[in-house]
């Protein structure tokens, strides 16, 4: 183990880390952070055996593209030492909490990017765990990586968000401020060149600003617009029409079954309702290890992808994860579906949203949304977004029925109070334009 390695909380913060546990009702919460989202065969190994002998063996892939493991026993030091000896830890633990990168899970592999920005992303990772003055931002602090991949997650907000485009054949990084990829306006783009130096600034820039209530770049510019914030940036930047005027392409996204790379394919696979067992997680490693390139991509769509597999064995590989219980078809009910914990491991959540996840599904045809999601208090941690269809928790098995609006702030506009599980799904079977009936 490292000397520098300490098991006390680096700093205040409720949410998780690798050093920080958290307690819930159903045991402590161990939050891993993966560069990029990239989990070697041998470190999900390790995570499998982590979960079984310092916890209950329940693994959740978050909507970050990290993983946690619930229900940690006493043995903390045991459980940190296991994953940190599996490279699974920053080199400082004060590093630990801002390690809030998000690439596509196809980053430097999916056909439709501009170029691979992982250099960059871990030049800016380097950055947040090598400067001690970003190790003040939040826990929940977090940027964004885009190179216009077709797998990328255009929907969570982040506090800024970055996207290569090209102008004049050569490629610019634009950027945005507390909003998600799909939706705010840009502000400005520099060189792509400049990208770690423009990260820096606005980092900077941020902690100069940000008061001790302040943890979200949200909360600056409720103090300060968004024109002052990058005037004193100390960086050029490039504000034409055909920066601020573009827009980052939009296009359908799959996340499961086969997903093309520039050479080769990669298979998507989903743990139902974001849980994995130590099984699950350790056939994707097998398969991975045997058919692909020895890693896995865990993505913000609680799923993971196989990368670099031969075409030729997407069959197999499907089969043996399906055995294992892991989802590897979009039409699966469950596959369009998240839930929060629910009530048997949150003390704020008023119903078994995993449990009723599970019977909503068998209750679910072809036209209901293609993401519902149940939560068990308005907090709804599982999701960084709105879903199309959102079920918030009144009491056990009775949810309040709401459906995305734009316009509206929050979970939509609400269309029914109080329904049981069978009434949601006879109404979640209608297709959304009749919700209002």
């Amino acid at each position: 183990m490292p000397p520098h390695a300490s098991y006390s909380s680096p700093r205040p913060s409720a949410c998780p880390g690798l050093w920080r546990i958290v307690s819930a009702l159903d045991g402590g919460i161990c939050r891993i952070k993966l560069p990029g989202g990239v989990l070697l065969a041998q470190q999900a190994e390790a995570v499998a055996s982590a979960a079984e002998r310092f916890a209950g063996g329940v693994i959740e892939a978050t909507n970050r593209g990290n993983l946690q493991i619930r229900g940690v026993g006493p043995d903390h030091q045991g459980l940190v030492a296991a994953l940190l000896a599996a490279g699974l830890g920053p080199r400082e633990a004060a590093g630990d909490d801002v390690r809030n990168l998000m690439l596509s899970p196809l980053a430097g592999l999916d056909p439709a990017m501009v170029l691979d920005v992982r250099p960059l992303g871990g030049q800016i990772l380097d950055l947040l765990e090598g400067t001690p003055r970003f190790h003040a931002l939040s826990a929940k602090f977090a940027l964004q990586l885009d190179a216009g991949e077709r797998l990328a997650m255009l929907d969570h907000p982040h506090d800024l968000w970055l996207s290569v485009l090209e102008l004049e054949q050569q490629p610019w990084l634009a950027f945005g401020l507390a909003g998600s990829l799909g939706e705010s306006d840009v502000l400005g783009a520099v060189p792509f060149s400049q990208g770690l130096t423009l990260v820096r600034a606005m980092l900077e820039r941020f902690l100069d600003l940000a008061t001790p209530t302040q943890s979200r770049m949200r909360h600056v510019l409720q103090t300060c617009t968004a024109a002052d914030f990058i005037d004193g940036l100390g960086v050029a930047l490039r504000q034409d029409p055909a920066v601020l005027g573009w827009r980052r392409p939009v296009r359908p996204v799959t996340w499961l079954g086969a997903l093309p790379q520039r050479r080769g394919v990669a298979l998507g696979v989903a743990p139902p309702l974001g849980r994995l067992t130590p099984a699950m997680l350790r056939e994707a490693a097998r398969v991975a290890r045997e058919q692909g390139d020895s890693s896995l991509r865990v993505t913000p769509w609680q799923s993971l992808v196989l990368p670099n597999l031969a075409s030729g064995g997407i069959d197999q590989a499907q089969h043996s994860l399906m055995t294992v219980g892991l989802l590897c078809h979009a039409a699966e009910p469950l596959a369009r579906i998240s839930a929060c914990t629910g009530a048997s491991g949150c003390a704020k959540a008023l119903s078994e949203t995993k449990a009723d996840a599970v019977a909503l599904a068998a209750l679910l045809g072809p036209g209901a949304p293609a993401s519902v999601h149940l939560t068990g208090c308005p907090r709804s941690c599982a999701l960084a977004h709105t879903a199309p269809a959102t079920l918030l928790a009144r009491a056990p098995g009775h949810y309040d029925l709401y459906q995305r609006d734009p316009r509206l702030p929050g979970f939509g506009a609400l269309r029914a109070t109080d329904i049981t599980l069978n009434e949601a799904g006879a109404m979640l079977d209608l297709p959304t334009e009749h919700l209002d009936d």
